[in-house]
Formats: C-alpha cells, structure tokens, sequence
C-alpha cells in the first residue's frame, strides 16, 4: 500500500509538469512531417505514462548492456564497455539532488546482462558467466570468479546476454549466432553453444537447454518458466517472445549443427534432417558467388509451427511481435510485480525494442498447455534504443539504453531513463483473450456500448509469417475475420467478439476504431495482435446473445493507429503519383499504415535513412516502388539493419509512398 501512495503523491507533483509537456509537444507538431503521428502519439502516452531522464556525468558513457536493482536501492549497470557502474540516489534524486556514481568493476568483455543473488553480481560476458563480489565493503569488486565458460571464434556479433536467475538459483544464458564470410547474411554457430541456451549452476555445471536462437537478447522469467525475444532476421521472420523448454527447438537452425556433437544434448534433431525438408538455398550464380536468398512472392511458403508434426522439438514463439509495427529489435522482457505501482497492468509483460527505442506490453495465457496470447504497443519517446529494464523499489521502471552500431529511433548513443505511471487511469485494451467462438477484450475503463455498435468500429485480419532462409518475412495468408456480432458486458468491461474463421497458428489484428470510454475518453492505442497457437474449448454465444453491425473493410497493414483522433486526416487523394502536388496528409496516412516510419524520418536519421536522403538518389518512383519489394542493403553501407522485403503494400500506395519521397527534394 505504502508502495502505491508513494507513486501517486509524486504524480500529484508532475501533474503541472505533464500538462505542460503534452502542450507543448502538441504545439510543435508539423502535419507536414512524417513524425507527426510519432509526436502525437507521444504527447498522448506521456499523459499517463511519464519518462524522467537520469544525469550521468560528462565522463561517463553509459551504453547500457544489463540493468539490476541491488536490495538497498541502488541501481547496477553493466557497460558494452566493460564496466559496471552503481548508482545510488537513482529514485529520488528530483528531491535529494543527483544521483552518485560509483565504478564498481572493469576490464570485462561487453557484458549484456546483469543480475543479483546473494551479495553478489553475475553478469554474462562474451565467453564466460563470471560472479563479481565486494568483500572489503569499499564499492568494489575484489572477487571477479569464473562460474562457466564457453568457446568464442572472436566474430563480432557472438554477443552473450544473461543471466536469467531461475527459481532454484541457476542461470540461464543465452549466445548469438556469428555471420557467414561470404554468405554475411547467413547466421552460423561457428563454436559450440552460439544458437543455444545454456542452462549453469553455481558449481560450475552446464548443461545445454534448447536451441534454435539467433539474436536472443531478451530473457524474462515468467512464473518460474524461461522465455526469450529474438529478432527478426534468416529464418525469423518477425521479432516475437519464445517459452524455452528444455529440448526445444526455436526455429534458427543454425546450432543444430551440435546437435550429434555435444555431451548430453537434448535437442536431437540435426540441421541435415531439417534442410532435408526446407531448402536452405546456399546457391551459387554462374561466378561461383553464393547468391542472397530473397523472398519469393508468388511462394506460399511453410509455416513454421507446422513443422511440430514432424519435428517434436520445434517451439514456435508464444507470442508474434509484428516487426516495424512492435519492434523491430525486440530486447528485454519484464513482469509486473509492483502490485499496482505501475498502472493497470500487474502481472503482465513489458517488453523493449532496441531499434524503435520503445516498450510494448503482452499478456499471455495457457491454451490446452501451451502459451499464447496478445501484444500492445505501450511507450514510444526514450531518448536511445530501450536494451534493458528493471523495477525500482518506488514501482517506477528503470531504463537503460544503447544504440552504437545497432542504430535506433532515439537519436543519442546511449542512457538511463526511468519511466513513472502518473496515477491517471489511460484507456486501453487491458487484456484480450481467446475464446472458443472468437475473442474477448478486457478494459481499463467501461466502453461505450455506442460508439461499439453504432458504426462499423471493428477491423480485423489474420496473416502469419513464411519460415525460409530469407532475411524476415511480410506478413501473408492474409484473411479478413468475418464477424458475427459482439456482446457488451453490463459493466462495458468487457466485450465478446464472434468470430466465424479462427485460424490457429495465426496473428489475429484487431482494430478498434474511434472507440471510446463512458467517460468519453479515447483509446491510446487501438490496435491488438493475438497469436493464437491453438482454440480454446468450451461454449460459444448464441446468436441471439450477440449484437450485429456492419464490419469495416478489413485491414490491410500491420500498423495500429493509435490515435485517430489526433492524427490529420486526408480530405482529398492523390490521383497521379506523378505529379509535382502531392496529397501530404495521405502520405503520412501511408507511411503510418505500411509501417514506414518505424524506421524512417523525413529529414532525420533513424534505423534507415531519412526520405530527404532517399530523395537525393533521384530515383524515379517507380525505383522506389521495387526497392520496397526488394530492398538492396549494399545501396546503404553504413546502416546497420537491413531492410525486410514489404511485398505486402498495394502498388498503388507504394507509388504514392514514392511521390511522397521525391517530392522531398
């Protein structure tokens, strides 16, 4: 209780402030620009939900790697740099002046995770998991031990991350798959246990727990259970959450190839078996050059949760994160266990996005034993790409950030945030959950029944992903739901969907639209995916139970808008994509909707370069329209993450998104 009277008096005082900052975002908005839905957005989330940034020293250079809340207060930082830092004061510097900083060890090997258990700190290194202690009680660490360690080839992308402290007081660690010489698109376990999951005992043991990771950078412990968030890449074809079981198989088939090789591997399907059944087109032209796998449109392609009949190791993600919509480098994964100090939200997950330096939220729920469930967009606006989380003492959440190399929508290299609820109740989709006739969405505030069945307020699409070689997948198979009705509860709580083609193994979209609350207030965010692995039993409405409307037309992006009633909406539209006057507003409304400006800016830097930049390449629209069909990375050498393939958009709006681009020049 003391907990969340704590939260609520320090809102009182950033009442004033808020007000002022949601205005004069508000006012700086330009309807020209692309960001203008990002901004918009912002200012709404920021009502609720409000980011305070931690000074840290001008000689300092806090490129977050692992974040860990020590029992007394202070925050530990593990360093890309080979450091760890403690920071005291980090709460409540706003009344007791800055936070101190204290370098608590060095001379470590980019450690990108860091957690505590017993007076000590375990952080997991390139090569090893080493325990860091104080024993002289001036700050610093004296003992630096080797628990485990494991085989490096020295390639730069073999990052480590962890450790995840299990129930029992074990670790799990997770390694990253290096890349191939030639084929640098090719993800390759060049050492034993690079694609895996390692599961480590203080004594020493190590035994190999599943594998099938790629970029496995985000762990979270979940009612005593391991998960893990990959990101989108060869063979991933969006960045989603995986519950780990021991003997699993994640879908990278990289470390298969020790499958046969290690001691006591519970895994015991091999890359050969696999390739035996998908192509994984190591093909070379008539150079001899291996040639990059690209996606094949007219392919319909295997689903990778399919491939259970055949292969039982095969785990696909509990919960599809739709890339450039929900992240695009999906990192940490956190619970709420603040009992009400962060919101509405106690015991579900938050997760972080590197690339779009942002935090979505998932609820999950078993179904006939397995995982599945839903993901929301949450909060945009930190200030460097979000790596790491954890929860202070006061219930506020502790952000630590980076962005060198990787690239990400906050525009510095790197920082440490903290993140408050304001005590205001945001209107949201608290939760939605399967149901064996369709779906049910919870909450935070009673619907209006009107604004629900008066027009048609629901959109609404099924589409999965293609598991292949190619670097990501568009979303295809797609299937507007067909709805039979909805029921509202008395207490407008709740509302039960009805829907007539499920499809398992499938992202659900749900689209709210222009809903609001009794209270009059509008959504923050409209938009849910639901990945449904499987349908639940039980009993379906009735007809009689269910109120008709008229569904919309269904949704043909993957791109939630989340604020219509802010968002400027096109009074006219382009009708010649070649003509020098370009509608703006119905641009903008094209790049929210096919994802654009997750990673691109009209005149900034981001992820991928701004349209300006694009702009001056002078290529004709109808260039631009092929390279969003298929992206050439080598024409821009200096940005990190590569493009994915978006097939998905119409021709026609792909053109406009390109008159749009040029018209910047």
């Amino acid at each position: 209780m003391k907990k969340t009277l704590y939260i609520f008096r320090n809102s009182l005082l950033l009442c004033a402030f808020m007000t002022t900052m949601s205005t004069a975002l508000r006012s700086q908005e330009d309807p020209s620009s692309s960001s203008d839905y990002v901004s918009q957005l912002i200012a709404a989330e920021e009502e609720y939900y409000h980011i305070i940034t931690i000074p840290v020293p001008e000689n300092i250079l806090l490129e977050v790697g692992g974040v860990a809340t020590m029992p007394d207060g202070r925050v530990a930082v593990s360093t890309r740099r080979g450091e760890i830092w403690m920071i005291e004061n980090a709460e409540s510097y706003i009344r007791n002046g800055k936070p101190h900083f204290t370098l608590f060890a060095e001379g470590l090997h980019e450690p990108l995770g860091c957690a505590y258990k017993d007076g000590a700190l375990y952080v997991a290194q390139r090569g090893e998991l080493t325990k860091l202690k104080d024993t002289d009680g001036d700050n610093k660490a004296d003992v630096y031990q080797t628990i485990y360690s494991w085989p490096i080839s020295g390639h730069y992308h073999e990052y480590s991350f962890g450790p995840t402290i299990a129930p029992d007081g074990s670790f799990f660690v997770t390694g990253n798959v290096a890349f191939g010489d030639e084929e640098w698109w090719r993800g390759e376990s060049r050492e034993p246990m690079r694609g895996w999951t390692m599961h480590i005992f203080e004594d020493g043991r190590m035994e190999p727990w599943a594998t099938g990771m790629r970029s496995p950078c985000g762990h979270g412990l979940i009612d005593g259970e391991f998960f893990y968030t990959d990101n989108q890449g060869d063979w991933i074809g969006s960045g989603g959450i995986w519950h780990v079981k021991k003997g699993s198989f994640t879908g990278h088939p990289a470390g298969l190839v020790w499958t046969d090789k290690i001691n006591n591997s519970p895994v015991k399907l091999t890359q050969d078996q696999l390739y035996g059944l998908i192509d994984p087109r190591k093909e070379r032209n008539d150079k001899g050059n291996y040639i990059k796998p690209e996606n094949i449109q007219e392919e319909k392609g295997i689903v990778f949760a399919d491939l259970k009949s055949t292969f039982p190791e095969v785990q696909s993600p509990a919960v599809w994160l739709p890339h450039g919509v929900l992240g695009i480098s999906n990192s940490q994964i956190i619970q709420d266990k603040t009992s009400g100090g962060f919101g509405p939200f106690d015991g579900q997950l938050f997760v972080g996005d590197q690339g779009q330096s942002k935090i979505m939220r998932v609820v999950l729920e078993k179904v006939n034993g397995e995982y599945q469930g839903v993901a929301f967009d949450f909060k945009q606006g930190f200030q460097s790409g979000v790596l790491r989380m954890d929860w202070m003492h006061d219930g506020s959440m502790f952000v630590g950030m980076t962005n060198r190399g990787w690239g990400s929508a906050g525009t510095k290299d790197e920082g440490i945030q903290r993140l408050l609820w304001t005590g205001k109740m945001p209107f949201e989709m608290k939760n939605v959950k399967a149901m064996p006739d369709g779906f049910e969405i919870e909450f935070t505030k009673p619907v209006d029944p009107k604004t629900f069945l008066s027009t048609a307020s629901l959109e609404a699409k099924s589409f999965v992903y293609k598991y292949h070689p190619v670097y990501g997948s568009p979303p295809v198979n797609s299937e507007a739901l067909k709805i039979k009705g909805v029921k509202v509860s008395e207490d407008g709580l709740k509302v039960r969907i009805a829907v007539s083609n499920l499809r398992k193994k499938y992202v659900h979209e749900l689209h709210l639209d222009n809903v609001k609350a009794k209270d009059g207030s509008a959504l923050i965010h409209e938009t849910a995916y639901y990945t449904l692995n499987d349908i639940p039993e039980g009993a379906s409405l009735a007809a009689n139970e269910l109120s008709k409307f008229a569904p919309a037309k269904a949704v043909k992006a993957s791109a939630p808008k989340t604020t219509p009633s802010t968002v400027a909406k096109s009074t006219t539209a382009a009708t010649n994509t070649s003509a020098a006057k370009v509608d703006v507003a119905e641009a903008n409304k094209l790049l929210q909707k096919h994802t654009c400006i997750a990673c691109h800016n009209a005149s900034k830097k981001l992820v991928g370069p701004s349209f300006k930049d694009i702009a001056k390449r002078k290529y004709s629209n109808e260039k631009i329209v092929d390279l969003i069909y298929k992206p050439n990375p080598k024409n821009w050498p200096d940005y990190p993450t590569e493009m994915a393939a978006m097939p998905q958009v119409p021709r026609a709006d792909a053109l406009k998104i390109a008159a749009y681009i040029n018209s910047l020049k």
